[in-house]
C-alpha cells in the first residue's frame, strides 16, 4: 500500500503576508485538511483538498488520530494550526498517537513539521520591541495542565524578571485564570510594568492596547488575545512597548565614542558579573589593580571584609559547594469517571454517598443533565477506584466522547416491563469509544414525558414494542426533535437495529461530528433517508421598527 504523509502546518496569525511558501506548497499537496474550524477558515481559500475536516476547540486528540488514520490508508494530509505547530499546536500531539501505535520514523508514515510565526513574535511585532530579552509563554488554558502547577510557572516567571506571554488568557467559562495571573504577578512587578494586549494578530478584528499590569483586567480580553508582561526594564514610548536588550547598559545611545570599544565589552574583565565560558564558575577578586586599570572604576565590583573573609576561609578549607538542588514537577494523574445508581434508578444510598466522598478526596464531583455524577480523583490507581465504586453498586462508565444511555425512571418501576431493554442497550454499548459523545434517550411507555426524541437515538416503548428515533438537534436556533425512523420494532430486534446504526457512525463520521450531522451529510442511515425536521420560522421585524 502507498505510504501516506502527514504535514503539521503552522500558518501563522493568519494574514496570507505572513504564511511560508513552505506551509502553503503542504496545504495543497494534500489530500485532507484538519483542524479547528476558526482555523479552517482562515486558510480555506489556499487549499484543493478533496477533504476537509474541521472539529471544536477540545477536539485536538480526535484531530491528530482521525490525521494519522488518513495517512494509514495512503493519504497526504496537513493538521494545521495557528501560530507554530510546533507551540501550544498540534505537532507533539500527533507525535504522541504516532508512538501509542508504534510509530517509527523509518518505518512509519512521514512527518514533516512545517513552522510557522507564533503568537509572541507576531504579538511583539505590532506591540513594539517588548520582547528583547530573556522571554517565556505560558498557556492559561488549565484542560490539559492542573492549575496548580501553571500557578507555580507563573510566579516562578515573575520572580525571575522574564518577558511573559500569556496564551488563552480567557474563555466564556474559563475566566478567573487572567485574575489570579495578575495577582501572583503583582506580588513581584511594579504596578506601572507595561503589558500590551494584541486581539487577532494581523486579522481583520486586529486591536492592540498598551496599559499596565494594574490595569490590564479593565480591558478586554478572550481566547484570542495574548497578553504580553514587561520585565522590570521595559518602558513605554510613543505608543510602543520596548525592553533594552541588557539590565546592565555596556553602551551609552547618543554618543559618538563608546566608553568601552566593542571588543573591550567581550572581555570578561569587562563584564565581571558573568559566567567564565569554560569553567561555567563567577570570577572573583575584580578588585585587583591590573583589572582597575582596564575598566573604569563605576563598573569594578567591591566586596566587603566579610565577603572576602569568607571567601578566602573558603579556599583554605577546600570547602565543598553545595549540591545542586534538582526542581522535578509532580505530573499528577487525574483519572476521570462518571458513575449513576444505575440506568433505570435515580436513588442513591448512604453508602454510595459516603464512598464518593471519600474517593474523591481533592478532587471534584459534578452532577451532569446526563444523570450521572463525574469525578475527577488524583490518583495513580484508577483501577482501584472503580473497584471500589463497584463495591457500593455504582454504574461505572468512561467520560468524553462515548455512548452514554439515559433513561426515564420508570414511573419508580410501575412501567417495569422495558427495563431490561434499557439496561441490554447499556450493557452493550454503554462507554463505547465514538466520534463524539452519543445520547441514547429510553422512554419506557408512549407518554414519553422523559423527551428521549430529544436525543441522538430516542427509544419509546409503546404497546410492548418499540418506536426508534435519530438525528435530533436539542440546542440552538435550528433545534429540533428526532426523525422517527421505525413504529412498532419488535423487542427482539432493537438491539440489533441500535447496534448497526451504532456501527454506521463509528466507521463514516468525521471527528466531533454529531449524528444528526453526520445523517444531513451522508443523507442516508441503513436505509433511513434523511428528513429535514428542522422548522424555518419566519421572524416579523419589531413593532417599533430598528
Amino acid at each position: 500500500m502507498k505510504k501516506g504523509k502527514i504535514f503539521v502546518v503552522g500558518f501563522g496569525p493568519g494574514d496570507y503576508e505572513h504564511i511560508t511558501k513552505r506551509a502553503i506548497d503542504a496545504l495543497q499537496q494534500s489530500d485532507f485538511i484538519i483542524g479547528y474550524k476558526t482555523y479552517v477558515e482562515l486558510i480555506e481559500h489556499l487549499v484543493t483538498a478533496k477533504s476537509i475536516v474541521s472539529t471544536g476547540m477540545t477536539e485536538e486528540v480526535s484531530r491528530a488520530q482521525e490525521a494519522v488514520r488518513q495517512a494509514e490508508a495512503g493519504h497526504i494530509v496537513s493538521v494545521i494550526s495557528s501560530g507554530d505547530a510546533g507551540v501550544y499546536g498540534m505537532a507533539g500531539l500527533v507525535y504522541e498517537v504516532l508512538i501509542e501505535l508504534g510509530w517509527t520514523e523509518k518505518e512509519g508514515i512521514a512527518v514533516e513539521v512545517v513552522p510557522g510565526i507564533s503568537a509572541i513574535n507576531s504579538c511583539a511585532s505590532l506591540l513594539g520591541a517588548p520582547v528583547m530579552h530573556d522571554a517565556c509563554t505560558i498557556s492559561l488554558s488549565d484542560h490539559l495542565t492542573p492549575w496548580t502547577i501553571i500557578e507555580k510557572r507563573i510566579e516562578a516567571a515573575a520572580m525571575a524578571d522574564f518577558v511573559i506571554a500569556f496564551y488563552n488568557p480567557k474563555s466564556g467559562r474559563r475566566t478567573r485564570q487572567i485574575v489570579e495571573a495578575q495577582r501572583i504577578l503583582l506580588q513581584y512587578r511594579n504596578p506601572a510594568t507595561p503589558v500590551g494586549l494584541v486581539k487577532s494578530a494581523y486579522r481583520e478584528k486586529q486591536n492592540i492596547v498598551m496599559t499596565t499590569l494594574a490595569e490590564m483586567l479593565n480591558h478586554d480580553i478572550g481566547m484570542l488575545t495574548t497578553v504580553v508582561v514587561g520585565n522590570s526594564s521595559t518602558f513605554f514610548y510613543d505608543n510602543k512597548m520596548i525592553t533594552p536588550r541588557g539590565y546592565q547598559r555596556k553602551y551609552t545611545l547618543g554618543e559618538e565614542k563608546q566608553p568601552l570599544r566593542p571588543h573591550q565589552r567581550l572581555k570578561k574583565e569587562a563584564e565581571p558579573w558573568a559566567l567564565d565560558q569554560e569553567t561555567g564558575i563567577a570570577a572573583t577578586g575584580y578588585e585587583e589593580l591590573e583589572v582597575k586599570k582596564q575598566v573604569p572604576e563605576q563598573i569594578v565590583p567591591k566586596k566587603s571584609s566579610f565577603e572576602m573573609a569568607t571567601l578566602a576561609l573558603s579556599l583554605v578549607t577546600k570547602q565543598a559547594q553545595p549540591k545542586p538542588t534538582f526542581i522535578e514537577q509532580k505530573m499528577e494523574a487525574i483519572f476521570e469517571v462518571a458513575v449513576s445508581p444505575g440506568v433505570a434508578n435515580k436513588f442513591f444510598t448512604p453508602e454510595q454517598m459516603r464512598t464518593l466522598a471519600d474517593l474523591t478526596g481533592d478532587g471534584t464531583m459534578e452532577y451532569t443533565p446526563d444523570h450521572q455524577i463525574v469525578l475527577k480523583i488524583p490518583t495513580d490507581n484508577p483501577q482501584q477506584i472503580v473497584e471500589r465504586l463497584e463495591e457500593v453498586d455504582f454504574l461505572v462508565a468512561p467520560v468524553g466522547d462515548v455512548l452514554n444511555v439515559k433513561a426515564c425512571d420508570f414511573c419508580y418501576g410501575e412501567k417495569a416491563d422495558s427495563i431490561p431493554y434499557a439496561e441490554a442497550l447499556q450493557a452493550e454499548f454503554g462507554g463505547m469509544k465514538l466520534p463524539k459523545q452519543l445520547h441514547v434517550g429510553f422512554n419506557g411507555c408512549g407518554m414519553a414525558c422523559y423527551k428521549a426524541v430529544f436525543d441522538d437515538i430516542g427509544i419509546v416503548y409503546r404497546k410492548s414494542k418499540f418506536d426508534l428515533f435519530i438525528g435530533a438537534k436539542p440546542v440552538g436556533r435550528t433545534a429540533h426533535a428526532a426523525q422517527p425512523v421505525v413504529e412498532g420494532l419488535a423487542p427482539e430486534q432493537l438491539v440489533p437495529l441500535v447496534r448497526q446504526i451504532v456501527e454506521e457512525y463509528k466507521a463514516n463520521a468525521h471527528p466531533n461530528e454529531r449524528l444528526f450531522k453526520y445523517f444531513k451529510r451522508v443523507k442516508k442511515i441503513l436505509n433511513f433517508d434523511y428528513v429535514d425536521m428542522a422548522t424555518k420560522i419566519e421572524i416579523e421585524p419589531a413593532p417599533c421598527g430598528d
